[in-house]
């Protein structure tokens, strides 16, 4: 605590708000308590925030915030307090009133899909907006789900005719080989997160009656070569494993009424030291272009448990030097020299 204590009551005026305010059990007044250290007190319909004096006044500004999602029909979680304290202690409080953002789609089990941070709104907007749309940022950020949902929801819509959603087949330091069955059995576990944000989002029936009409096709991206890609709606993931003639390739697959969206993690590349990422070479090259958006997720916008953008946030502090080409480093490089070519005199 600082030197200077203070005390703030904050009134809260519906029942409802109270109850989604505190969350289960009071978690979240325990969440803020425990981020800002101060003491949260419920008394009737008020709260009294005691601790020092610019902590208190985070308290406030966070408990106004939440106050402001609750009372227009938000779900407060306690993923969603930590993204209003960041908010928060970034001076960015008066931003928070932008989360309130519209439903994407609906899932098969009536479950509204909605941008969770300012990021995700951002990229959801570029998608709507604009006709290629690359989106990077680390693990849990929503990149994919998102994408689908937008997918999905433009589908029904029927401003497209079908979804193709496609990503490359790279190894992972593992073999495919050894996987039994024909080539789309092998290369069905790289899709499975696709067909698993389909399969949420349309139910099973309709999920199955899409692919057999063709509708929805799931596919290595080995497959799009050659193809004309009219009135759909794709989806390329891990990009950041396609090489530079495959991200060409794939890009100009765009035919007339389709919308692209392309995702991936630039620091999670598979390819070989040799091979430059497609996906950070069209971030390069389509910069500045009409009609492209570019966003660049972070580790504030992370979804999943609290531990993963812990972890994300971890590893963007001790990155070493982005490599020049796949994923060697310069230090990599630096720490052994090169055998000596042998020339001129013969060895004796």
């Amino acid at each position: 605590m600082t030197a200077e204590m203070a005390e703030k009551t904050v009134s809260v005026d519906r029942l409802e708000s109270v109850i989604s305010v505190f969350g289960s059990f009071d978690e979240n007044l325990r969440l803020i308590e425990s981020e800002l250290n101060v003491k949260i007190t419920d008394r009737n319909s008020e709260l009294n925030l005691t601790g020092g004096e610019e902590e208190v006044a985070l308290a406030e500004k966070a408990i106004e915030g939440l106050l402001t999602l609750v009372a227009k029909g938000e779900t407060i979680d306690s993923r969603g307090v930590r993204y209003v304290l960041s908010l928060i202690r970034d001076g960015r409080g008066g931003e928070i009133g932008k989360l309130l953002t519209d439903v994407i789609c609906i899932t098969a089990k009536g479950k509204p899909i909605k941008a969770k941070t300012l990021g995700q709104k951002e990229y959801v907007g570029a998608i709507k907006a604009n006709t290629v749309t690359l989106g990077a940022g680390p693990a849990g950020t929503g990149k994919t789900y998102l994408a689908v949902a937008a997918a999905v929801a433009a589908f029904r819509e029927k401003s497209v005719n079908r979804i193709i959603l496609t990503r490359p087949a790279v190894e992972a330091g593992e073999r495919l080989g050894f996987l039994p069955g024909d080539m789309q059995s092998k290369v069905d576990p790289y899709l499975r997160p696709l067909y698993d944000a389909l399969f949420e989002m349309l139910g099973a029936e309709s999920y199955n009656k899409c692919l057999e009409r063709g509708t929805i096709e799931v596919a290595p991206l080995a497959y799009m070569r050659g193809r004309t890609l009219d009135d759909s709606f794709i989806i390329l993931d891990e990009a950041q494993n396609t090489s530079r003639e495959q991200m060409k390739m794939f890009l100009t697959r765009l035919g007339f009424g389709s919308r692209m969206v392309i995702t991936g993690d630039i620091t999670q590349i598979d390819l070989p030291p040799d091979k430059v990422s497609g996906m950070r070479d069209a971030m390069r090259v389509l910069e500045g272009v009409d009609d492209v958006a570019i966003c660049r997720l972070t580790g504030a916008d992370v979804v999943r448990h609290a531990l993963v953008q812990r972890i994300v946030e971890a590893y963007e502090k001790r990155r070493p030097e982005p490599p020049e080409k796949g994923g060697r480093s310069k230090a990599s490089r630096s720490g052994a020299r090169a055998p000596a070519k042998r020339g001129g005199q013969p060895q004796l």
